[in-house]
């Protein structure tokens, strides 16, 4: 197993996959600065000149290429990693991005190779705690291309190997038309703007921050999301007030009406490929890490998430530390 890239993805399936008994190398590009993924990987016990290789070497090793570079790396990277794709071998990614989208990334395989999908769906921080805590994510699989007629059954192997707890199976088009909608909506972009929103009115009409932050954030985080994740919305209503359970119900249809057409105009944009364009052209700009850092530093330093440094170290479970 050749695993290109130590990013979050590629560092959580690589040690899933050595702990779980698999023959793993990393293929990276050489770099002694502190922080950078070669010394990372070496603090994680792989070994430079055996475990630890050049990106070509690695490679060229695989019989199974785990391409887990960003996107915007797997475009790079591609005119040298497809020399090395020789009859017979297998390449996996993690996200249908490069593949389905390949009139942008140029990402087109050999027909006499396999192509498969594991899709982790979670960050690889997710992954790596779940399968320490002997559960295992979820995660979607999908065979693009199948040269030896055992790529179906390479795929679930794999997505067992890298630490799923379970498997379904998708296309690398559903794949990434779902998940670029997910990260942009409900997962990450809109519940931002809608904790935002909240907590901005409610610091509007006077209420202090620590409680802004706690009927906005730390209430929906901490008690009720978790009740949604055991058994679904309609438990969790039923574990809330008579009262709020009647506000939810009389509120949701206005939410949904109100967030229904950007979610339209969302998938659009994600199918038409111009969340790719804006995806890759940002992802290969050379000042990206410091444009990065700088709109996460604007979002640490608004009230409500500084607001939140305090609160989380108020929860009980951290007074004991």
């Amino acid at each position: 197993m050749a695993v290109i890239g130590y990013g979050v993805q590629g560092r959580a399936q690589s040690l899933n996959m050595r702990d779980n008994g698999l023959n793993v190398v990393i293929g990276l590009r050489k770099s002694t600065e502190s922080g950078s993924g070669w010394e990372l990987a070496k603090k994680d016990g792989w070994v430079e000149g055996k475990t630890l290789i050049s990106i070509e070497d690695a490679a060229n090793k695989g019989t199974v290429v785990l391409y887990l570079l960003s996107d915007a790396g797997q475009k790079q990277m591609w005119p040298t990693i497809k020399k090395y794709l020789t009859k017979g071998k297998t390449l996996y990614f993690s996200h249908g991005f490069s593949i389905v989208f390949n009139d942008q990334t140029g990402v087109v395989p050999p027909s006499d190779i396999d192509v498969i999908l594991a899709a982790p769906k979670g960050s690889g921080t997710t992954v790596r705690r779940l399968f320490l805590e002997g559960r295992g994510i979820n995660s979607s699989v999908a065979i693009y291309q199948d040269a030896s007629g055992k790529a179906r059954e390479r795929a679930f192997a794999l997505g067992v190997g890298i630490g799923s707890g379970y498997l379904y199976e998708t296309s690398f088009e559903k794949e990434v038309y779902s998940d670029l909608t997910g990260e942009r909506g409900v997962l990450m972009g809109a519940i931002y703007g809608l904790f935002k929103a909240q907590y901005e009115v409610l610091r509007a009409n006077g209420h202090s921050p620590s409680e802004a932050f706690n009927e906005t954030v730390e209430e929906a985080t901490q008690s009720l999301y978790p009740l949604i994740g055991e058994n679904g919305m309609d438990w969790m209503y039923a574990n809330c007030s008579t009262t709020a359970q009647r506000g939810a119900l009389d509120w949701y249809p206005k939410f949904y009406s109100a967030t229904k057409p950007v979610f339209e105009d969302l998938y659009k944009s994600v199918k038409q490929g111009e969340e790719t364009n804006l995806t890759l052209k940002a992802n290969s700009d050379p000042n990206y890490r410091k444009n990065l850092e700088s709109e996460l530093k604007q979002i640490h330093n608004e009230e409500m998430w500084r607001t939140g440094e305090t609160v989380r170290k108020l929860r009980p479970e951290r007074q004991s530390k």
